[in-house]
C-alpha cells in the first residue's frame, strides 16, 4: 500500500522512474485532453466518434482527479493548497466536468470553455516555464513602470492623431477613444491598414510613433531576457551548493 512519503516522491518528485511516469502520464493526458476539445468543435461528427471523445474525456478527468485527491493528501497546509494557484488550476481542470455532467452543454458553453484551464497545468511541470515566472517576479517592478509609460504613450499617441486627422477624416478619427485602436496597431508595429493617416501632419505623426514603438517592443524582451539570465544563474548556484 502506498504511504503518504511514497505518494509525495511520486507526485512532487521526478528523480525516480515512477515519478517520472506519473509527470508523463499526466503531461500526455492534458495534451490529448486540449486536442480531444478541438476536435469536438468540429461539425458533422458520428454518434459513435463523439461516444470515442467521451470516453477519453472520462479517462482524462479521472486521472486528474486522482491527482488533485493524491495533491491534496500529501499537502501539509490543505486549505493553503486548495486556494494556492496550481490547486484552483487542478480543481477548474475537473470542476467543469462534474458540473456539466448533469445539464445541457448547449445551455452552459461556458464550463466547456473552462477545459482550456488543463493547459495551464503543463506549467508546474516545466522547469522553463518556472524559471520565466521568476524571471517575471524579478523585473516586476520594471515591467510594471514599462507598463504605465506604455499607457500613457497609447492615450498621448491617440490624441496626437486625432488632431492631426479628425478635420481630414472625422468617420474614422471620431473621438480620441476611437483613434486608440490606430495607437494599439501602431505602437506595436502591427499595422493593420483598416484606419491610417491621409494628412501631411498625421503621416509626420505616425513616422515618430513608429519609431517609438520598435523601442516599445523590444525594452520588455530586454527586460525579461535579463531576468532569465539572472534566474538560471541562481539556478546554477543552488546546484553547486
Amino acid at each position: 500500500m502506498l504511504n503518504k512519503e511514497t505518494i509525495r516522491k511520486m507526485v512532487v518528485s521526478t528523480d525516480h522512474f515512477l515519478g517520472k511516469l506519473f509527470t508523463f502520464t499526466v503531461q500526455f493526458l492534458i495534451v490529448v485532453s486540449l486536442i480531444t476539445f478541438s476536435i469536438d468543435t468540429l461539425p458533422d461528427l458520428s454518434p459513435e466518434f463523439k461516444n470515442i471523445l467521451n470516453i477519453i474525456e472520462v479517462v482524462t478527468v479521472g486521472v486528474f482527479t486522482l491527482e488533485y485527491l493524491l495533491r491534496l493528501i500529501i499537502a501539509e497546509r490543505k486549505l493553503k493548497f486548495i486556494f494556492s494557484f496550481y490547486g484552483l488550476v487542478d480543481l477548474l481542470a475537473i470542476l467543469p466536468f462534474y458540473i456539466a455532467s448533469g445539464f445541457d452543454l448547449r445551455a452552459i458553453r461556458i464550463f466547456r470553455f473552462l477545459r482550456l484551464v488543463r493547459i495551464l497545468k503543463l506549467f508546474k511541470y516545466n522547469q522553463a516555464i518556472n524559471r520565466f515566472h521568476r524571471a517575471l517576479v524579478i523585473a516586476k517592478e520594471e515591467l510594471i513602470l514599462f507598463g504605465f509609460v506604455a499607457v500613457i504613450m497609447l492615450y498621448l499617441s491617440a490624441v496626437g492623431i486625432y488632431y492631426c486627422e479628425n478635420a481630414a477624416q472625422p468617420e474614422q478619427f471620431k473621438s480620441v477613444f476611437h483613434s486608440l485602436w490606430w495607437s494599439v496597431t501602431t505602437l506595436t508595429t502591427v499595422g493593420y491598414g483598416d484606419i491610417y493617416p491621409i494628412t501631411a501632419g498625421g503621416k509626420l505623426f505616425t513616422f515618430f510613433i513608429l519609431t517609438i514603438g520598435l523601442g516599445i517592443v523590444a525594452i520588455p524582451t530586454g527586460l525579461v531576457a535579463s531576468a532569465l539570465s539572472k534566474a538560471r544563474e541562481s539556478e546554477e548556484k543552488l546546484k553547486h551548493h
